[in-house]
């Protein structure tokens, strides 16, 4: 699972990186400013939990049968694809029904951060 997790971090890191570059060069001009503030706050948030699933590959090498860490990775990856995935589909073509998948995806965040936390207290 380690290898997965940094893998799919990487991969994320890498999408929301070039997202943010297009945004950046080729959207601002493009987009109402409000739609903008939403692709970038998308962006941000995509960037961290990718780094967020880097993390938990390389503590699932430390402690691999922990499978609160596991499923934090799993909801960090639902939280960027429901809230990420959301702002941007907002912001790119206003699909104002997407909306509500945008909270869903930051519980799925939190949810992702108190395993985390609570996999952390029982680290030996």
């Amino acid at each position: 699972m380690a290898k997965l997790f940094i893998f799919l971090g990487s991969a994320n890191a890498f999408i929301a990186v070039a997202l943010g570059a297009m945004g950046a060069h080729g959207l601002r001009d493009k987009l109402s400013e409000r739609a903008f503030e939403v692709f970038q706050t998308g962006t941000r948030y995509h960037i961290i939990h990718a780094l967020g699933l880097i993390l938990i590959g390389l503590i699932s090498q430390w402690i691999s049968r922990d499978l609160l860490v596991h499923w934090a990775g799993w909801f960090f990856l639902l939280g960027i694809t429901l809230f990420s995935g959301s702002l941007y589909f907002l912001a790119l073509m206003d699909l104002g029904w997407l909306g509500i998948l945008t909270p869903l995806g930051g519980l799925a965040f939190l949810a992702g951060w108190l395993l985390l936390a609570v996999a952390a207290l029982k680290m030996p």
